[in-house]
């Protein structure tokens, strides 16, 4: 007995009774399936009610997906009540919203979000267990997280009139503590985010690595026995032969494995397949992705993935178009709110500031004229500067990709600044410009037609 299935367009057989894969990796969405997607959630309060005037528009294309996705980069509890602490380690602020941001981000048409980044765990397990409590309240699907790490990497699935739809999330830039860990032996799991490990190399002229060599061995208690010959290895960072100056990245492959698997796995268990990586490598500082990224990202979409998306650097990057399916390699912040409270007492010292007399907006403010991963902080306007993408697909191939400018607001007053607006012309046409430029690597052509940004497919 055999029955037909429809799939990438076209009909494939499956076998009842028997286990068959063909069909399996196939995309089976109604006509007309649209998946919005935009960057980081970094926000600490509820934004629909308040006094916010371009963001209803913005939330209108929000609604209007059959799924809209972002990136949960703050965590969710009641201050007063939380039982859990400050970790030592932050992802470079402390992040925390209110209650009422759940059905807050119900209402703006969120169904669902990755919840691993370097954010996910500076309230601790409590704080990543009240957030997701608060998502699973609202009817948000999330992913990236769990008890252990079997949980974390699993695909989690959003049901919607058009199909069902799988979401893989992990993190490439994470603190050291957040890592999920499974049971072995006789010790348990640990709860935290999936985790992209990656092994940072710092590639530098045949020259210089020479001039390295000396410095090495001239240190002591060096081994040689112990050194690796294609590799210079000094206070921890590693230096290798390179073209020029700059960064490489190898993604651990037993990490890799893992999450190929569940994506494999996320695409049979549903229609469509969204896989998401938050990751910031080289920096905040770079518009071009990290050298791993463009073949990792094609493995993806070669799993089963339907989207690739990036988020992370805060700041907007290329977009590939790979097998009629796109690859997002940053698509920055959507939500920039800088109201961080309470901030902690460690970021306090971190920013050479003292509870006694300073205040926690205070404290932020030295954070983004600092930054933590580049001298220019969060002070750039391009940072404020972002897009909303809207995916559309018929006969389960991707038709038309809209990408939708976004003013995040830098000029504004602190309390009002980082909320979404359709971006004016003059910026909406510089978002896109910008865009064009950093897509053209990867082949991608963006037209522009009424300040908004068009990639068509044939």
């Amino acid at each position: 007995m055999e029955r037909q299935r429809q799939g990438s367009g076209s009909s494939s057989v499956e076998h009842i009774g028997t286990y068959d894969t063909i069909g399996a990796l196939d995309t089976n969405v109604a006509d007309g399936f649209t998946l919005v997607a935009v960057g980081d959630l970094i926000v600490a309060r509820a934004l629909t009610k308040g006094n916010h005037p371009g963001l209803a528009p913005v939330v209108e294309i929000l609604r209007d997906a059959d799924v809209t996705f972002g990136n949960m980069e703050t965590n969710i509890f009641d201050a007063r009540s939380f039982s859990g602490s400050p970790q030592a380690e932050h992802g470079g602020a402390y992040h925390v919203s209110v209650p009422e941001l759940g059905p807050d981000l119900k209402m703006m048409g969120f169904n669902l979000v990755s919840y691993a980044n370097n954010h996910t765990f500076e309230w601790g397990a409590e704080g990543m267990r009240e957030t997701c409590r608060a998502l699973d309240q609202n009817g948000i699907v999330y992913a990236g997280v769990g008890e252990n790490l079997s949980q974390a990497s699993a695909a989690r699935y959003l049901e919607t009139p058009r199909g069902r739809v799988a979401l893989v999330s992990f993190a490439s830039t994470f603190t050291p503590m957040s890592r999920a860990c499974d049971p072995a032996g006789g010790t348990s799991g640990r709860p935290g985010l999936n985790p992209l490990r990656l092994r940072e190399d710092i590639t530098v002229p045949q020259p210089m690595l020479e001039n390295l060599r000396q410095v090495r061995d001239a240190l002591p208690y060096y081994n040689p026995a112990h050194g690796d010959p294609d590799c210079i290895t000094i206070a921890g960072a590693r230096f290798k032969a390179g073209d020029e100056v700059g960064y490489s990245y190898l993604p651990d492959p037993a990490d890799v494995a893992r999450i190929l698997r569940d994506v494999r796995q996320g695409k049979q268990f549903s229609d469509f397949c969204i896989v998401t990586n938050h990751g910031h490598e080289p920096g905040n500082w770079c518009q071009q992705t990290p050298d791993y990224e463009q073949a990792f990202g094609r493995k993806m979409i070669d799993a089963g993935a339907d989207a690739y998306i990036v988020h992370g650097p805060h700041q907007l990057r290329g977009i590939e178009i790979y097998k009629g399916r796109p690859i997002l390699y940053s698509i920055g912040n959507f939500i920039m709110d800088d109201l961080r409270t309470p901030v902690g007492a460690d970021m306090f010292a971190a920013y050479d500031k003292d509870p006694r007399t300073d205040t926690d907006a205070e404290v932020t403010l030295a954070e983004m004229a600092r930054g933590y991963e580049t001298d220019a902080g969060f002070s750039d306007p391009v940072f404020y500067e972002s897009i909303v993408t809207v995916s559309r697909f018929e006969q389960n191939q991707l038709v038309e990709l809209r990408l939708h400018p976004l003013d995040l607001g830098h000029s504004k007053r602190f309390a009002n600044r980082g909320v979404p607006s359709f971006a004016a012309p003059p910026l909406a046409i510089s978002i896109l410009e910008r865009l064009q430029k950093l897509s053209e690597p990867f082949g991608t052509e963006i037209v522009i037609e009424n300040n908004v940004g068009v990639i068509r497919l044939s």
